[in-house]
This record gives structure tokens, sequence and C-alpha cells, in this order.
């Protein structure tokens, strides 16, 4: 639906909201402090509606603004997404959409894999919901346990995983450039 669509839409709910109440355009504009001719246009749609315009009216009726310009009904919430197993992780995506903040619960199993350190643009938090995650950070190499979190630039090289003690379940959110590839911290030899 276009935005012209949303706001054709704006005056006909605008009348049938007032109508429901039993208000008079003289009662609203009383309430609103926008005048009678002003609410009149909007309700005919001659008169564009404005955030400075809405926000009173929807005071006045006492409900919430997108009722007042008919926003689609909010869908499901849950996210269903099969988890991915990668590296012997397995990752259960807990947000639907690419790009933006992206949320993993993650899954290590018992194992004690050498700390490969690796780089990319971005930002990420790590939160232990049981077991314990070890994490190298630059020159740090720590080990956290449930409810225990961690925040970092991943610009600095970082590496985290079982301490091989047990398996560690952990949440794991990173900003946009965080989904960025991983490459090597250290350079290449010659």
């Amino acid at each position: 639906m276009s935005t012209d669509d949303v706001l054709a839409g704006v005056g006909p709910r605008l009348r049938r909201i007032r109508k429901e109440r039993e208000v008079t355009l003289a009662a609203l504009s009383e309430a609103t402090g926008i005048s009678v001719s002003t609410l009149s246009r909007l309700e005919s749609g001659l008169r564009r509606p404005s955030l400075e315009l809405l926000l009173p009216i929807a005071q006045a009726h006492q409900v919430p603004l997108d009722e007042l310009v008919g926003a689609p009904p909010v869908g499901d919430p849950r996210v269903r997404a099969k988890p991915i197993v990668r590296g012997g992780r397995t990752h259960w995506p807990l947000t639907r959409q690419p790009g933006g903040l992206q949320a993993f619960k993650v899954l290590e199993p018992q194992r004690k894999p050498a700390p490969d350190p690796r780089t990319h643009e971005g930002y990420e938090w790590l939160y232990v919901l049981s077991g314990k995650l070890r994490l190298v950070l630059g020159e740090h190499d720590v080990v956290l346990t449930a409810g225990e979190a961690a925040e970092f630039d991943t610009r600095v090289p970082h590496w985290f995983g079982s301490t091989g003690e047990g398996p560690v379940e952990f949440l794991s959110l990173f900003g946009p450039q965080g989904e960025r590839m991983h490459v090597r911290a250290r350079p290449a030899r010659s």
C-alpha cells in the first residue's frame, strides 16, 4: 500500500471515529485547538493529515495514532528460523530481517579448539546462558560463565568458543558490519 493510499484513508477513519464517539466537530475543535474548518477538510480529504494535526486528535479520542492512520496489524512476532550448523556450532537465528542488528542463540559443543583470532568491521555482544565461554580478545584471554556478558569492537582480533570443560550456550548480537566475513588478524606467512 502506498503512502498516498494510507493518507487517503485517514479522513474517512477520522470521521468514523468521531461519529462513533458522538463528538461534534465543534467539540473536537475545542478539545484539540484545531479549527472546525481544518477538521472538516481533514475528514473530507481536502487537507493532507500531518503529525501535528493527528496527535491532538488521537489524544482527544484516546486512541493510538496507528488507529487513525490505519497501520497494518502486526503479524506473528515469533521467529521460526531453522538452526544452522557451521563448524560444529549450532546457530539459531533470533532475527528475521537480513542487515541491521543480528541476534543468534549459539550452542558450542564440548571441545577444545585452538583459538584463531579474526577481525571484521562492527561491534559484537555475547551473553552466556549456560556453560563456560572462552573469549580471546586482543591480549585478553577470559572465561565467561552463565549470566556474564562481553561487548567489543570486532576490529580487535577476537575468538570465542568452548573451554573444553563442557558445551556452552550463549547469545551473540552484532551490528550491521558484523555480518561481514571474518578475515585473519595476523598476516599471511610468506
